[in-house]
């Protein structure tokens, strides 16, 4: 197999912490070791240098909202060598860059479709349906332009079907270094920092504080149940975190739970091994790579029934109807349940490890790359960057 040169190009990455770049960097990292090159292009950050070489940042702008997302300006910098191909991890102006140096470079185009666009139509001061419409459409062409398109569940791959698309879809799930999370260990001084007192019990949520990931349904569920001496901890940070906190104020839990901002992704194994339950209430994730971290470190899972949630866990948590009462009484029985870590969330977490995970993509990329037949000359109209 040949040395491929590897465009990922990504609409979020450093210093942003979340899914998409978690999953973007145990890509590159396994096509590295595998000895291809890759190159990350993505918005240039205020106050942050990248210490790595390989990455290409694009200018961009602030957003007019309080976000640490940055406008993306359609203009792509000189990329040293040229790539084999091209590899979206979003629609928006860095997807558009990766069409235009695609149509010009005649490589393939892939996209990774991670994000359920309509479920962030709350961001956009336009009439909602007419919001999510649109994001509906710009899936559809955008996927339908590419050469290939990698979702990482079966259940996203019914949705994009049920929209339109009609390109080639390949299921490869977005995947961690699972031995890096199972190396976590349970930390009596983190959970003391954390608030947790000798006899209580840790309930851990864990994402991005956004109104799309349902936190509302975990503070409803944990003020729902029954156990005595347990606490919530809340990992994370975003824009709708104060409105959070006003929520556990009034719902008379403030007292129990703890807010405890953005870890470090280094200092997320001994978290999740820490609590001794793990709640996951977000339906708008098209996988959900924190359910798989908190597998690797042996938490028990308690996780709101969706299809993309069930095929992700496949029998190795607890799932309950997406309502505060059927989830509490989940959580009940798990904090009931003989405490310890759970060797079947840690086989589980196996099937997506990043290096098992990397295989299909680069089945994929030796498909479009070695076999040019594959490669269809289509791509969407881009935003005119400037020659690449």
């Amino acid at each position: 197999m040949s040395v491929w040169r590897v465009g990922l190009f990504t609409e979020c990455y450093r210093p942003i912490q979340n899914g998409i770049v978690a999953s973007v960097d145990a890509l590159a990292q396994t096509l590295c070791a595998h000895g291809h090159e890759v190159t990350i292009v993505a918005p240039r950050m205020p106050r942050f240098d990248d210490a790595a070489a390989g990455v290409v940042r694009v200018p961009s702008l602030p957003l007019p909202t309080r976000t640490a997302y940055r406008l993306t300006l359609p203009y792509l910098p000189p990329i040293a060598r040229p790539l084999s191909i091209a590899h979206a991890h979003s629609p928006f102006v860095t997807g558009m860059l990766a069409a235009a140096y695609a149509r010009r470079r005649n490589v393939p185009l892939v996209f990774t479709y991670h994000t359920q666009l309509e479920a962030y139509a709350h961001y956009i001061p336009f009439e909602s349906n007419l919001t999510r419409a649109a994001a509906t459409l710009l899936t559809r062409n955008y996927a339908n332009a590419a050469d290939a398109v990698v979702v990482p569940t079966r259940a996203m791959e019914e949705q994009l079907r049920a929209i339109g698309v009609q390109r080639p879809i390949a299921v490869a799930p977005s995947g961690i270094d699972v031995a890096a999370f199972a190396r976590g260990r349970r930390s009596d001084a983190l959970r003391a920092r954390l608030g947790i007192g000798p006899r209580e019990r840790m309930i851990l949520a864990v994402g991005r504080l956004g109104r799309e990931k349902n936190v509302e349904l975990a503070l409803q569920a944990f003020a729902r149940v029954t156990a005595a001496d347990v606490r919530l901890v809340v990992v994370g940070d975003g824009t709708h975190r104060r409105a959070l906190e006003r929520t556990a104020q009034r719902m008379g839990i403030a007292a129990r739970t703890t807010f405890a901002r953005e870890f470090a992704r280094d200092r997320l194994p001994d978290a999740y091994a820490s609590a001794d339950v793990f709640l996951f209430t977000s339906g708008s994730e098209t996988q959900g790579l924190v359910l798989i971290e908190a597998l690797a470190a042996g938490a028990g899972v308690v996780a709101a029934d969706t299809p993309q949630t069930r095929e992700v866990l496949a029998g190795a948590g607890t799932l309950a109807d997406g309502n505060a009462e059927a989830l509490a009484v989940a959580l009940d029985r798990r904090l009931a349940a003989q405490p310890g870590s759970d060797a079947a969330a840690r086989a589980r977490a196996w099937d997506y490890d990043a290096r098992h995970c990397a295989g299909g993509i680069m089945e994929l990329y030796a498909n479009l790359i070695e076999r040019p037949s594959l490669h269809a000359p289509r791509r969407p109209r881009a935003a005119r960057p400037q020659p690449v």
